[in-house]
């Protein structure tokens, strides 16, 4: 059996958490350490922070709930059994990796730093190459005409 035919499983390059909590890690390391980037949120921050924060968990809740509920995987290294087109699916192809950047702004809000938002660029280009591609070519790789259907509909991110 060929491990990298991708209608098995997605080639994936990085876990996808990791480039957001090393952008958090990382940032705040270096505003506390380095340079602090002259930034000041105002009184709406710590508000508008958790709000994005309660985002983000809000959509990975809902993303869990769709992928139990169709008894598919959220293991990004693990073939998905199911096509999941509605629920959060029905805004984003990529609702969990969404939330993920909701909460990076909202956790840059509430630690008054913008480092790790200059590294959402990178982040971005991890996602985009280390991951997505190859979720994307197992997709279409396992459910064909159906996932080339959806992803015509749902746009990437939103």
């Amino acid at each position: 059996m060929n491990m990298n035919n991708p209608a098995l499983r997605p080639r994936t390059l990085i876990l996808p958490p990791a480039p957001y909590a090393v952008a958090l890690l990382g940032g705040w390391w270096l505003d506390r350490n380095w340079l602090a980037l002259p930034f000041d949120p105002g009184a709406a921050a710590r508000p508008l922070g958790w709000l994005a924060v309660g985002i983000g968990l809000a959509l990975f809740a809902w993303t869990m709930w769709t992928f139990a509920r169709h008894r598919t995987t959220v293991n990004p290294y693990v073939g998905a059994s199911a096509l999941c087109t509605g629920g959060p699916f029905r805004l984003s192809r990529n609702p969990i990796y969404l939330g993920d950047w909701f909460i990076l702004a909202g956790v840059s809000l509430l630690l008054a730093t913008l480092w790790p938002l200059a590294f959402a660029p990178l982040i971005w280009v991890m996602l985009r190459f280390g991951v997505i591609r190859h979720e994307e070519a197992h997709l279409e790789a396992k459910f064909g005409d159906a996932y080339r259907a959806y992803r015509a509909r749902v746009r990437r991110w939103i």
